[in-house]
């Protein structure tokens, strides 16, 4: 891997891809528009080359695509809420702008693309532990967007000959990941804590999540191009907790005591979360080594000495 685009660089995931390339000697480019990333999370990385716009200008896509060899497309329209009450612009950035990716990358002979997807493509589980095997049926606007992505990778690849390896990701969090409203639970949740505001609990506080740190995700992602790793895979911990218990190890490790407050269930909401992460394993040796209490630590050290406050 000589150099590599990462789309969505300036994300609290794909700066922590780069930041591992880069780490590992790889030339990185980042396009990014920054509407959900941060500039800030790359001003650590002042040898990444930068190209500021969206995905869906398709020129300037070709242009950062050019001399590539690997990409790393992680730029997208995140999150099953902000899906449902904007539909048609999840669409166009995650079925029309991985379109302009797709056929940047065949343009220019890239050899591998690296697709995040997400454990949304699966709806309302049926089974635990989940397989890629598992029956796919999203239950919101961003799962189904997610999996027309990945559906257009591997067809590209079968067409054109490309590497493509697909990753689903379940519950990432992890340093550079800021508040926001559409956010995953455990930025709100640390955000509320440190500003000593209640917790919203949606339901019971019984259901579970898979939480993976966004260092073992961009592990996984380097892994996999470095194998040259084609087909779907899960990116997980391979464990799961009930988000009550989400909220003890924050009180824990914050050293805050927080306030709760219970909610009805969210639309889009699945009970229950733990994946399989075998095949991963299997194909490009990928293992978590991140464990969930000392990421949080990490994580809440983090928001405590960063000016990660809403937009």
């Amino acid at each position: 891997m000589d150099r590599a685009l990462v789309t969505g660089g300036g994300g609290f995931i794909g700066s922590n891809v780069a930041r591992m390339l880069l780490d590992e000697g790889v030339n990185v480019r980042v396009l990014d528009d920054f509407s959900t990333g941060y500039r800030e999370n790359l001003e650590p990385l002042p040898d990444v080359e930068m190209f500021d716009g969206d995905i869906r200008n398709g020129e300037l896509v070709d242009e950062a695509v050019k001399d590539c060899d690997v990409i790393f497309h992680l730029a997208a329209a995140v999150g099953n809420l902000q899906s449902i009450e904007r539909p048609v612009r999840d669409a166009e950035i995650n079925v029309l702008g991985t379109l302009n990716v797709l056929e940047a990358a065949r343009r220019h002979g890239v050899r591998q693309i690296v697709y995040s997807s997400s454990a949304a493509i699966f709806g309302e589980l049926k089974e635990l532990p989940i397989r890629e095997d598992h029956p796919m049926e999203p239950g919101s606007p961003y799962g189904v967007s997610k999996l027309a992505g990945e559906k257009l990778c591997l067809a590209y690849g079968t067409l054109h000959g490309l590497d493509v390896a697909c990753l689903r990701y379940f519950n990432v969090y992890g340093v550079n990941q800021r508040y926001d409203a559409y956010g995953n639970v455990i930025p709100i949740f640390v955000h509320l804590l440190i500003d000593q505001q209640p917790l919203t609990i949606f339901d019971d506080g019984e259901q579970t999540r898979d939480f993976v740190n966004a260092e073992d995700v961009a592990r996984a992602n380097v892994l996999a191009a470095r194998a040259n790793a084609t087909g779907p895979f899960n990116v997980a911990s391979g464990t799961a907790i009930t988000i009550n218990h989400l909220v003890e190890l924050l009180a824990e490790v914050s050293g805050l005591e927080p306030t709760v407050r219970h909610a009805p269930p969210r639309p889009g909401d699945v009970r229950d979360s733990l994946a399989d992460i075998s095949a991963s394993r299997e194909a490009f040796g990928f293992a978590p080594q991140v464990e969930l209490e000392d990421g949080l630590e990490r994580y809440v050290e983090w928001m405590r000495s960063t000016a990660a406050a809403p937009r």
